[in-house]
């Protein structure tokens, strides 16, 4: 029997949780989750929230940061909309119960990472996306209009005659459901498994861009991805996150003879932003032979346990003392830029289809997201589409039914494992670019992409892994496909064979639709 409500929801993360809150008083809300409820990127934010709501600091210099991170491709709407709305949000999650950071007087305790010029990171030491995620779940679980469906994994959108109705499941069991809804938010999070080396959690593998581009959704901005520069790299230990707050509350970058080595790439030295030090990094690496590390053994050894409790857990199991030694790092992919294109409350190319949080593309970002702008994001967009969700409702039964597919597992297929699909985006879609690289990349990936798409067309089933695997195959293909477009080096988009900026050419944000002729440029959000 299919799943029937108000508003369907895929995703637990920042953004579905607050547009939850917004639409549980005007209807029923249904929660689709893959995995546990608080399983996501969300839960693995660190550093914190970015807002002007400390002394000396406005919106105006918050978005003066986010616009010059942003490499010239943000839409000035788009970050207007987040660095004014971002404060009263941030106080409604306060109001709500979220505990930050505080100093001896009770003020909150604001820190400063790389490319912002005031200190405005509200932070919960250093796991301030479990405590915000803490917060909204508290907020939501109460209300009686709101269903959590867990380990339900989306795997495609619903759409008739045009407008989107709803999206089919995988239940734990393996057999496939369906929940249908008058309106549907896309918010997945990101897609940091299509590369061997991330940050991201196992379930970050990009669905939402692969279920909304399969629908007939445009994507933009998908060479945006970006590698943070500093992952605990530690052969067998995971590429666990070191927060740009380290460096914030000043940890220094050493390479192997020991010299702090930044200003030689960038004057702002340890907090330029991300991308400009992930490549730093490696090039140091490269010009030294040798491994570049994080120090902290300069600063206080208690404040920086207490400071970074979770941080200082995980170099712990790895052998190492945060506090005193030097920490090897290195880049790994951990956020999607681009994603699937929206205008500012969320709706998508696709009536009745809205997304939010890193799954989607306002703009916000440009080239290069600002550090800690991507909680604020969630909790902004999600908000604004959880309104905008709540005017557009709209009975999802006046389109044509689609026609049903008949299976068909005559023809054989096999799709590449998910190890090599990471391996040749690591490879050749990562940091360093070029055109040699990317064509190897997508002379694999299109055809593997082609007999995908035409295996999903005759509706033969597939299992949790080979949906994980379509996602995966599909968002790869996406992103090689948009970094071989674009003939330019900005933000977390490095050409090595074009390794300059062109303004002239390429000012100018690229979209791509599957009905839609190809790829087309815009200028704007508008969509």
């Amino acid at each position: 029997m299919d799943l029937r409500q108000d508003f369907l929801i895929i995703g637990s993360g920042i953004a579905g949780l607050r547009a939850a809150a917004e639409l549980a008083p005007v209807g029923r809300v249904l929660i689709l989750t893959k995995a546990e409820p608080r399983e996501g990127n969300t839960g693995y934010a660190q550093g914190g929230i970015a807002a002007a709501v400390g002394p000396g600091d406005s919106p105006a210099l918050h978005a003066a940061d986010t616009i010059a991170a942003g490499a010239g491709l943000c839409d000035e709407q788009a970050v207007t909309v987040l660095v004014e709305d971002g404060p009263r949000y941030v106080h409604e999650l306060i109001e709500w119960g979220a505990v930050f950071d505080r100093d001896p007087e009770g003020n909150l305790a604001l820190a400063l990472e790389a490319a912002h010029g005031a200190r405005r990171v509200l932070h919960a030491a250093d796991a301030t996306g479990r405590e915000i995620s803490r917060t909204l779940w508290a907020r939501v679980a109460g209300l009686s209009s709101v269903t959590a469906h867990d380990h339900a994994r989306a795997v495609d959108l619903i759409v008739e005659g045009g407008r989107c109705v709803g999206a089919r499941f995988l239940r734990e069991d393996g057999t496939l459901g369906s929940a249908r809804a008058d309106v549907v938010l896309l918010a997945t999070g990101g897609a940091g498994q299509v590369y061997s080396d991330t940050t991201n959690p196992l379930v970050a593998t990009g669905d939402g861009v692969a279920m909304a581009y399969r629908a007939g959704a445009r994507v933009a901005d998908l060479e945006f991805f970006q590698f943070h520069p500093t992952a605990l790299d530690v052969p067998g230990q995971p590429r666990f996150l070191l927060s740009e707050a380290l460096r914030g509350e000043g940890a220094r970058l050493l390479n192997s003879y020991g010299e702090a080595f930044m200003t030689r790439y960038d004057p702002a030295g340890d907090l330029a932003p991300r991308d400009r030090v992930a490549r730093a990094i490696v090039r140091e690496s490269a010009r030294t032979a040798g491994k570049v590390t994080l120090s902290l053994e300069h600063l206080d050894h208690d404040f920086v346990r207490t400071r970074f409790p979770r941080i200082a857990a995980a170099c712990q199991l790895a052998g190492l003392d945060l506090a005193r030694d030097r920490i090897p790092v290195g880049p790994a992919a951990h956020y999607m830029m681009g994603g699937v294109q929206t205008d500012l409350d969320g709706r998508t190319t696709v009536a009745g289809l809205f997304a939010a949080g890193e799954v989607a593309c306002t703009g916000v970002h440009g080239a290069n997201r600002l550090a800690s702008n991507s909680l604020l994001e969630g909790l902004v967009f999600g908000a604004r589409a959880g309104l905008a969700m709540a005017q557009s409702r709209q009975a999802s039964g006046s389109g044509e039914p689609e026609e049903a597919r008949s299976p068909n597992a005559s023809t054989p297929w096999s799709l590449p494992t998910d190890t090599s699909i990471q391996s040749l985006m690591w490879r050749h879609v990562g940091f360093f670019r070029d055109r040699q690289g990317l064509e190897t990349a997508l002379a694999e990936l299109e055809p593997a992409s082609r007999a995908l798409e035409g295996r999903l067309q005759t509706g033969e089933p597939l299992n949790a892994s080979q949906w994980r695997t379509a996602s995966l195959l599909t968002t790869a293909r996406l992103i090689a496909r948009a970094a071989l477009r674009r003939e330019e080096s900005r933000g977390g988009h490095y050409r090595s064979d074009f390794p300059k900026r062109d303004d002239i050419l390429w000012k100018r944000r690229e979209s791509e639709g599957l009905h839609t002729g190809g790829s087309f440029s815009a200028r704007n959000g508008s969509i």
